[in-house]
């Protein structure tokens, strides 16, 4: 993205920030107009008077809304460009709702969630042609060849969510609250719709020309025969046996089935034609969850398709386990759940069905899926032991691999702090660049390793190093360190040529031993000691050579300390060196801002990895406490480890790439979630 594409997008966007006030100070009056009239054409005593107190609510805090609108809309559009803007390149999810949310919420906040979908339902419908525009735009001023809707920082979501977070900041009761969303949504809407309008022409003025769409396949609404919904966000209904009503899941039903307080019965639900004990309406809510939940995992592509198939052919077990346990599909511990998170997480380590080990997986899912196929009573007791025996197919033993990381993150952590003692020292800033970035990277790790090696045995805590014996290495380390930052003061060192030569082979034979002891690589340390020498014997001759002195005053200093691993921790975890260890002592230059994925990775998240020519899936199963390493696992049980650093740049250069950030089940069920919440809006 160049400077000159990105003018027109930061001009837009300003103005449209600095125009938010206007649209709120708008918005307001419109809504106070339309209370009035409500309040006027009411017969009910009630409605009357809860009109009224909205509009008396809305005059005492007009002000105050307006100034938490204006910056709780500039913090959203600003979030939501750092959130997208350096991932562009990857279509991001849509934030789904998820099960576990929905289960702690209140009867209040799900009503509130309705409302919500409301207003988005109403705000979108009335954008939705200069909403297209405005994106097609607004992506081409940010460099995208193609219109990608999160790109467009201004879509009504993001003002949505401004408003009730600025709406949460008043002192205002909710019912008042609600008649406003209810009575504002059109007029929002409406202001929101002109404010694309001309965004669109300031845009067009500016010669821009819009981002082209992508052209995807057109997902049928209508339910299938088997009567299995579609995914997405349209309302979908899921029709019943014998001409019933079909059934469209809200969020309150939703809601009511995870907390388990659905009233007995109901006119508009049966239990389907089953019998026995329990909530008809219960059921039937399960039996839609699942059958939805079972539809996103059937369209999800990251699936090989005989998983996927498979996975389909448990419909039957997981309806009948649904009468008697409704709820499973929320407990993360039930054998069903697991069921189906061992089998797809395991699915997600083959991108081929010619991958190695698929086909013996694929077999043991098989037998898994056949033996469930009789329903009965022992069902649940069948499904845990074929969780058992899924799981017993990882025989990946991590304990080694997390047990080398934790040493190496412990010493990375050490060897910042001494990197911090060494830069406080006065003679530090004197120093020439190539040094002060070798005793800020190497040798910082020489000296906490030989610190960890001493708290091992008891000798002294890590940082004490000055109650440390003379002859101790991490004392050694650090006390030759006024000799080597003299030494290589050229106009210093030349004029006491005695010192120099006294003091020269003990800080080299230091030096040696110290990167010795962490298996430094012998190459880099040789340039490193080339530089020294020749600056030793510059000073001892009194010469100058100005392309010498220039060369070891290059490069930047303040980079970030990473984690470093001996060749034999990087063998026993499976370590990815993705950059020389710093220094490299000759011309660096700064590396340009990488994505912080490592930020937001979390344990069980799936990625393709090309290494060597060959592109292979790895798991995360461990993360260092502080985050610096992160543990991968093949498909055949190795290891594989990163840095954070190294995770971020393996994206960057486009080798490795997210598969599965959450589990499948997790997001099918989100996205049911989602599709309820949507029909709450569609029929508030």
């Amino acid at each position: 993205m160049n400077a000159r594409a990105e003018l027109p997008f930061d001009t837009c966007i300003q103005e449209a920030l600095s125009q938010s006030r206007g649209w709120m100070g708008q918005w307001v009056r419109e809504l106070a107009a339309t209370l009035t009239q409500r309040e006027a054409s009411e017969l009910a005593p009630h409605t009357k008077r809860a009109a009224g107190q909205a509009r008396a609510a809305l005059a005492a805090c007009a002000d105050r809304l307006a100034d938490r609108w204006s910056d709780a809309f500039a913090q959203a559009v600003r979030a939501d460009i750092a959130r997208n803007g350096n991932a562009l390149s990857q279509p991001s999810a849509p934030k789904a709702l998820s099960l576990d949310e929905l289960e702690l919420m209140d009867h209040r906040q799900v009503q509130a969630s309705v409302e919500l979908a409301r207003l988005q339902q109403i705000v979108k419908s009335a954008v939705d042609e200069e909403q297209i525009a405005l994106t097609a735009l607004l992506c081409a001023a940010r460099g995208l060849s193609k219109v990608r809707s999160e790109a467009n920082p201004l879509r009504p979501e993001v003002v949505v969510d401004a408003l009730t977070t600025a709406l949460d900041g008043l002192n205002v009761d909710d019912a008042s609250r609600q008649r406003w969303l209810q009575a504002g949504a059109q007029s929002l809407g409406q202001i929101l719709l002109r404010t694309y309008a001309l965004l669109v022409q300031r845009l067009q003025s500016q010669g821009i020309e819009p981002a082209g769409f992508v052209v995807v396949p057109v997902v049928s609404a209508r339910p299938s025969p088997g009567g299995v919904a579609t995914r997405g966000e349209t309302a979908v209904a899921t029709g019943g046996p014998h001409g019933e009503q079909p059934l469209v899941l809200t969020l309150d039903q939703l809601h009511h089935l995870l907390v388990g307080n659905l009233a007995q019965g109901g006119t508009a639900v049966s239990d389907h034609g089953s019998s026995g004990s329990g909530n008809a309406m219960v059921r039937t809510l399960a039996a839609e969850v699942v059958t939805l939940m079972l539809r996103g995992i059937a369209e999800d592509q990251r699936l090989l398709a005989p998983i996927r198939e498979m996975v389909q052919q448990l419909k039957p077990a997981l309806l009948h386990l649904a009468k008697t346990d409704p709820r499973f599909f929320a407990d993360r511990h039930n054998p069903a759940r697991r069921l189906l998170d061992v089998i797809i997480a395991r699915s997600l380590a083959f991108a081929s069905e010619q991958d190695e080990g698929f086909a013996a997986f694929a077999l043991q899912v098989h037998l898994s899926v056949q033996s469930l196929q009789t329903l009965s009573n022992s069902l649940s007791e069948r499904i845990a032991e074929r969780v058992h025996q899924l799981e017993s197919l990882d025989t990946a033993d991590q304990a080694p691999a997390m047990q080398t990381l934790v040493r190496a993150e412990q010493r990375h952590l050490l060897a910042e702090r001494i990197a911090c003692e060494i830069r406080e020292r006065a003679d530090f800033a004197r120093a020439p660049t190539l040094f002060k970035r070798f005793l800020l990277g190497p040798w910082a790790h020489a000296v906490a390793h030989a610190r960890l090696h001493a708290d091992e045995l008891g000798d002294t805590p890590m940082l004490a190093d000055q109650s440390l014996p003379p002859e101790a290495p991490a004392q050694r380390y650090m006390d030759i360190l006024g000799d080597l930052l003299w030494s290589c003061q050229l106009a210093q060192a030349s004029q006491n040529r005695a010192r120099l030569i006294r003091v020269i082979p003990q800080v080299l034979r230091t030096l040696r031993e110290g990167l010795d002891a962490i298996d430094f690589p012998r190459g880099q340390a040789e340039s490193f000691f080339q530089a020294l020498m020749g600056l030793h014997e510059a000073a001892y001759k009194t010469q100058r050579s100005d392309d010498f002195l220039a060369a070891v005053q290059r490069g930047i200093v303040d980079g970030p300390l990473e984690p470093w691993l001996a060749d034999g921790e990087a063998r026993e975890s499976g370590f990815i060196d993705t950059q020389p260890m710093e220094p490299a002592f000759l011309d660096t230059q700064p590396m340009e801002r990488e994505p912080e994925l490592g930020e937001a990775l979390s344990v069980g998240a799936w990625v393709e990895l090309q290494q060597e020519g060959r592109v292979q899936r790895c798991q995360l199963r461990w993360l260092s406490p502080h985050r610096t390493m992160f543990l991968f696992a093949t498909a055949e049980g190795q290891p594989v480890s990163l840095t954070r650093r190294g995770l971020d740049r393996l994206i960057a250069s486009g080798r490795l790439r997210v598969v599965a950030e959450h589990g499948v089940v997790d997001e099918a069920l989100a996205q049911v979630a989602r599709l309820a919440w949507v029909n709450s809006g569609r029929l508030a």
